[in-house]
């Protein structure tokens, strides 16, 4: 049982990176080329082809290549509902510490 879990931490170690997660947002409606993503990351193409390495090596995206380029597109749409769940716990948490903190400083006055 413990090896799915080793299996789960591994791979979400690549959720840890902002310019990745940036990158599958980018991908949450289809495919885009490496061209585009570059311009849309701000990345260089050295960068932007390691992060997607690693995103491909764990089976995240997977690629087409279309004459010179290539195309990057989300293996599985979970992967982007798991990334959209985590973002709306993370803005509900954020949400939540503005309240209180706009209820200490109300307090405070």
């Amino acid at each position: 049982m413990s090896n799915i879990f080793e299996f789960q931490a591994d791979v979400c170690k690549i959720f840890s990176h902002a310019k990745r997660l940036e990158i599958l947002n980018l991908l949450k409606n289809g495919e885009v080329n490496a061209s585009r993503l570059i311009e849309l990351t701000g990345l260089s193409k050295a960068n932007l082809s390691q992060h997607m390495a690693v995103l491909k090596a764990k089976g995240v995206v997977k690629t087409r290549r279309e004459g010179v380029n290539i195309y990057y597109s989300v293996t599985n749409p979970k992967i982007i509902q798991a990334c959209n769940l985590m973002r709306e716990v993370l803005i509900e948490q954020l949400t939540e510490k503005g309240k209180m903190a706009s209820r200490i400083q109300g307090e405070e006055k």
